[in-house]
């Protein structure tokens, strides 16, 4: 197996992001650099101190001094907060940027890649994921820079006061940066696993708290609690490895600087002793290597930081590279907003190895109401979401107008067309934006009529806020109807020449399903309309009616021709019914 490349054109690509701040990186760069010089110039001004204070007793010197060490100080600090704050706004600029990066290429990635990955995985991605790579850029590297240039300053100092001396103390480094890079691939090894543990323990509590009530009804609150328990321990077995590299990297690094220390104090020592060095130039080249050790050994610290923030954006880069298989030609046409003649032309659709539509043909005329009736499985709604092309056909084409839809640009074909499916997704938001999800534009009057329309009006006006209410995560304060009425509100005022109802009135009680069927037919008129329905009561008003088995089309006909054939449609009708009557309005 190859080991993996530190840096990767991935990694490059953060490094260009970056570079668009290049002015505020360029001024919190200067600040480290003034850093790291009146770091050096602390460790130098011990010679000084020791040599003309202590030693040769010079009065002037002894008032000189403090001054320049206030003065080196105040820099220092003002030099420090510059460039954290800099560093900072960069690094911020950039997650900023990478985390709506993220989000907006997976809100244009089609249906097929949601099926495929789970919820909880994604907002890791978004939220942990883009966290740890901030923390790299902000702090990891705004350290790594800084010590960077304080080892070359205190380095300078070191071999301007005595470089036979500073060339024994470098004989240790090259050994100092080994554990450096052995460690840092360990680290960057078990991030990865802690990241991908802990995005699959978010996918975990999103469903447990999303179906609790499911968990409560049959009583598996102490599996899910097992369950839990297990994510939970392998979790923390692979954040005590991580531990363990960490904790290693320190006393390692300790023991190689003490090494040096010890070496340098010997050295030191004999040459003062014999009467080629100074104690003041000594004690200073003793204080500039103790001060060169410290950010020496910050680089493993600060390299693990650098392999965890490395490993997050490889994940990261995972899905902005995943390539979405719903392709907008260049030269894409723009649908005109009017009724539709839709056609299936030998369409068959397979999702990974299962073919799930076989050989679809099928002509919708303007303002024709075409009913999908059938078992479960049968592809009813996977054969109306290839018209607003939330999955392309594998073979054959579907046209509006004889034009494939293929041909046209995303945006204007699903702005001819809106849903209302069996699911009924609402948006934690008030019932006004709920019900203008799709028309931004919509007028109070406009919100008003198309809650009436949808029977929805009268049980808004009992909420306080009434259509400021804020209805809570998926419509959680409202009952299934009324969540149900306010999506049909939504479509109505969409206001589009293209319909798809996918049950649209299963959520309903008798007497709301009576009223709002009424405000369907009426939305239906004169609008292209592909009705999904189970229960065969719905869609007596359809003009043709399609029974699907195992993903062909193997019944159509109206009502009373389908009765007459007592095929499967017969068979539906006798599994509703039982005598094979239905009353028909």
């Amino acid at each position: 197996m190859k080991s993996k490349k530190f840096f990767t054109e991935r990694h490059r690509q953060i490094f260009v992001m970056i570079k668009h701040s290049w002015r505020r990186l360029a001024v919190a760069m200067a600040c480290m650099i003034v850093v790291a010089a009146t770091s050096s110039a602390t460790a130098y001004m011990v010679k000084p101190v020791m040599d003309d204070i202590f030693v040769n007793q010079d009065t002037s010197k002894l008032q000189l001094i403090p001054i320049l060490v206030v003065l080196l100080f105040f820099f220092r600090g003002l030099a420090y907060y510059g460039q954290e704050y800099l560093m900072n706004y960069v690094g911020e600029g950039v997650i900023r940027k990478f985390r709506e990066n993220l989000y907006n290429h997976i809100q244009d990635l089609p249906l097929s890649f949601f099926h495929r990955e789970k919820t909880g995985v994604l907002m890791s991605r978004i939220t942990n994921d883009v966290n740890i790579v901030k923390s790299m850029v902000s702090n990891a590297v705004t350290s790594l820079l800084r010590d960077c240039f304080t080892i070359i300053g205190l380095t300078g100092v070191i071999f301007y006061m005595d470089w036979k001396m500073a060339m024994f103390a470098f004989l240790v480094l090259p050994v100092a940066f080994l554990p450096i890079v052995h460690f840092g691939r360990k680290i960057r090894k078990v991030s990865t696993g802690c990241q991908e543990t802990m995005a699959e323990m978010n996918s975990f509590l999103h469903e447990t708290f999303f179906g609790n009530k499911i968990v409560k009804a049959f009583g598996m609150e102490h599996h899910e609690k097992k369950r839990f328990a297990k994510k939970n321990e392998h979790l923390f077995n692979l954040t005590m490895k991580s531990a363990i590299v960490r904790s290693l990297s320190s006393p390692v690094m300790e023991f190689l600087g003490g090494l040096g220390i010890a070496f340098i104090i010997w050295f030191g020592g004999s040459r003062v002793m014999a009467g080629t060095s100074t104690p003041g130039t000594f004690m200073a080249f003793l204080t500039a290597v103790l001060m060169l050790y410290d950010p020496v050994k910050k680089l493993s610290h600060l390299n693990n930081a650098v392999q965890e923030g490395l490993a997050s954006a490889d994940r990261i880069f995972d899905i902005l590279e995943t390539k979405s298989d719903i392709i907008e030609l260049p030269d894409a046409k723009v649908l005109k907003h009017e009724n539709h003649r839709v056609a299936f032309k030998n369409v068959s659709l397979r999702y990974d190895k299962d073919m799930v539509l076989k050989n679809i043909n099928l002509d919708v005329k303007p303002g024709e109401i075409v009913a999908l009736v059938g078992m479960s499985g049968g592809g009813k709604t996977s054969m109306v979401n290839l018209i607003p092309r939330f999955y392309d056909v594998t073979d054959g084409a579907i046209t509006i107008d004889g034009i494939d839809i293929r041909e046209l640009t995303v945006k204007s074909l699903r702005s001819q067309i809106a849903i209302v499916t069996q699911d009924t997704i609402l948006f934690n938001d008030t019932i006004r934006n709920n019900i203008a999800y799709g028309n931004q534009d919509a007028s109070e009057e406009e919100i008003m009529q198309a809650a009436k329309a949808a029977y929805a009006y009268d049980f808004v006006q009992h909420f306080s806020d009434g259509f400021d209410t804020v209805i809570g995560e998926l419509g959680g304060r409202l009952s299934g109807g009324e969540k149900q009425r306010i999506c049909i509100a939504r479509a109505l005022i969409k206001d589009t020449p293209i319909l798809i109802l996918d049950e649209a009135t299963s959520a309903l009680d008798t007497e709301a399903e009576m009223l709002v069927q009424k405000a369907l037919e009426n939305l239906m008129t004169g609008r292209t309309t592909f009705v999904i329905a189970h229960r065969l009561s719905t869609i007596s008003y359809a003009h043709r009616v399609l029974v699907m088995v195992g993903g062909k089309i193997v019944e159509e006909g109206t009502h009373e021709e389908l009765l007459e054939l007592k095929g499967q449609y017969y068979k539906l009708v006798e599994m509703q019914f039982g005598d094979g009557e239905m009353v028909v309005s």
